[in-house]
């Protein structure tokens, strides 16, 4: 592999990790400057790999707003897919309680898996570390009086794109982790770039 696929490969990967971002915050966490992460950035957009985006209101502080930039469908399909084709195509032959069910059983599946997030004193940190190990790169940040929880890739968004009912099975699911009911704000399935939870904590959070 070039040097330039091998940058190129770490600026996708780092839009996987991060999430829609500033050509600035890719040349610090890449150490080049941002006039040559930008030139990657170009090679990117024009074989249809990332997209730009325009930040919403509250992010935009003084002066032009930065642009984002932020991984397409055909940029996520490039990660961990796992199995979207095969499993969208056999969903489509269930009824809508068979599609119901099979959501269920995988949320419930998750929910053995991740067991020991019960038992964390950092039940939301703890959560973003196994979702991660699944291969859906979350973080978690502090938002207002909680805690937003961001998985940067989904293994399964052709299918959930298709089937709702597996983001809701999820979102069920991380609520009964973390013991409290949390609100999915943003998902890839639907268009956004990143998959938002919102975990309420009660009190401020910085």
């Amino acid at each position: 592999m070039r040097v330039e696929e091998r940058t190129r490969d770490r600026v996708r990967h780092l839009l996987l990790d991060l999430g829609p971002s500033t050509a600035a915050t890719l040349a610090e966490r890449t150490g080049l400057t941002v006039a040559a992460v930008r030139r990657h950035l170009d090679a990117l957009l024009a074989d249809g790999t990332i997209t730009t985006r325009t930040p919403r209101l509250r992010e935009v502080k003084r002066g032009r707003p930065a642009r984002l930039y932020a991984l397409t469908e055909a940029g996520h399909a490039a990660g961990p897919s796992g199995y979207d084709a095969l499993a969208t195509s056999a969903l489509r032959f269930m009824g809508v309680e068979q599609v119901e069910a099979f959501a269920q059983t995988r949320a419930a599946d998750l929910e053995a898996r991740y067991v020991g997030v019960l038992e964390a004193a950092d039940r939301p940190a703890a959560l973003a570390e196994a979702l991660s190990a699944d291969g859906y790169a979350a973080t978690t940040h502090a938002q207002g009086t909680g805690i937003q929880l961001c998985q940067h890739h989904c293994p399964v968004q052709h299918v959930a794109a298709e089937f709702p009912q597996l983001c809701e099975a999820e979102t069920a699911a991380l609520g009964r982790l973390l013991d409290v009911h949390v609100q999915r704000l943003a998902t890839i399935a639907h268009g956004d770039g990143v998959c938002t939870t919102f975990i309420p904590t009660g009190r401020p959070t910085s």
